[in-house]
């Protein structure tokens, strides 16, 4: 299945994990993926959550968090529930409107990452961001990822979502030249499906040139973790991550 270990992040399949996490993981493990990334902890405890992995040998590939559990006093307790967790990786997947509405803003947002970097750095975690498809509508010419990270710490991980990309106005190859632009950055990556005439395509199934991609993580990406996330469902979400990761073991 290629050097890159696969996880799957659960908002793709969260309405079972509230149903039934434990059998959740379980079917996830099963299907092959090797690690999951939480978008949510279903009101366990680091230590629940924690049990419920290693019984499974399931490792934890992220968690996308809310800026908000980064800063002040919420950033102590965020860090040791992740260390009990097992997880290096704090991606914030959002931001407010008056952390992205201007290319001041986006610097100043790239700066307050780049710190925050720093502060978690010595626990061993390492702080990213991951994008929707705003991040990719051109503003004078130029995307805000690129406005972002060009300013931002090597230390920020570049968790780039491939289909959200190419929602906004990135094409395949823009996506692969962000790879270029910023080697050794991409640790974890979000692979998803991105078609222009069927919406609910599943990874393998759309415009996304996956092949030159993978090829970019395993060499200059310095990526860790590929990580599918499904949002659009042509079959229940649990048979869709199935369908996924059966289509990525023939093309890595």
């Amino acid at each position: 299945m290629g050097k890159i270990p696969i996880a799957l992040q659960l908002y793709s399949v969260r309405e079972d994990c509230a149903r039934d996490l434990p059998g959740t993981l379980k079917a996830v493990a099963d299907m092959g993926y090797e690690g999951v990334e939480f978008a949510g902890y279903y009101e366990r405890t680091a230590k629940e959550l924690r049990k419920m992995l290693d019984s499974l040998s399931l490792k934890v590939a992220g968690s996308h968090i809310q800026m908000t559990t980064l800063m002040g006093d919420e950033l102590k307790k965020t860090v040791e529930f992740n260390k009990t967790l097992g997880n290096q990786f704090l991606i914030v997947p959002w931001i407010p409107e008056e952390m992205r509405s201007s290319k001041s803003a986006w610097l100043k947002t790239a700066k307050l990452f780049s710190k925050t970097a720093k502060k978690v750095k010595p626990e061993g975690m390492r702080v990213g961001y991951h994008n929707h498809h705003m991040e990719f509508i051109r503003v004078d010419g130029e995307f805000p990822w690129d406005i972002f990270y060009g300013a931002a710490s090597p230390d920020v991980v570049m968790q780039i979502d491939t289909g959200n990309a190419m929602h906004g106005e990135a094409t395949a190859d823009d996506v692969l030249a962000v790879m270029k632009r910023y080697p050794g950055r991409a640790v974890t990556v979000h692979l998803k499906e991105h078609s222009a005439t069927n919406p609910k395509a599943i990874i393998g199934e759309g415009d996304m040139k996956w092949k030159q991609f993978f090829k970019l993580c395993e060499t200059i990406g310095g990526t860790k973790w590929y990580i599918v996330e499904q949002e659009t469902y042509a079959y229940p979400p649990l048979e869709c991550a199935r369908h996924c990761i059966d289509n990525l073991k023939k093309m890595l």
